[in-house]
């Protein structure tokens, strides 16, 4: 599962609902671009396998800050590209899809980033 094993339970809460984020990101972009009305494309379900892997992998643990503002790039380059575009697009959506998911991310990225261990 997503997060930290000795994180506290609402700093795992965080992290999981950054993934849940990331995953309708995605979902929503895939849908549009993809024609894939119900289930990921192959493309896309790499795409939320790799997020999830680097949400669960981040050097910083419960105390990371959204991968944008981030100081430690850890996703492949090809892997950014394919993810910003879906943010890209998912982005302003997610204010009429998910208003509350969009709200807690834009407060999620008002946390500063700390350096690595």
């Amino acid at each position: 599962m997503i997060g930290a094993k000795s994180a506290k339970p609402a700093e795992s809460r965080r992290l999981r609902r950054e993934a849940r984020t990331v995953e309708l990101m995605i979902r929503m972009y895939c849908r549009a671009h993809h024609a894939a009305p119900r289930a990921l494309c192959s493309d896309c379900a790499a795409l939320v396998a790799y997020s999830f892997e680097r949400i669960d992998a981040c050097r910083f643990g419960a105390a990371k800050p959204v991968c944008s503002r981030c100081t430690v790039h850890c996703y492949r380059p090809a892997m950014r590209e394919q993810v910003r575009a879906a943010m890209r697009y998912s982005g302003p959506r997610m204010t009429y899809r998910h208003p509350y998911l969009a709200v807690r991310h834009l407060l999620d990225r008002r946390r500063e980033p700390q350096s690595g261990r």
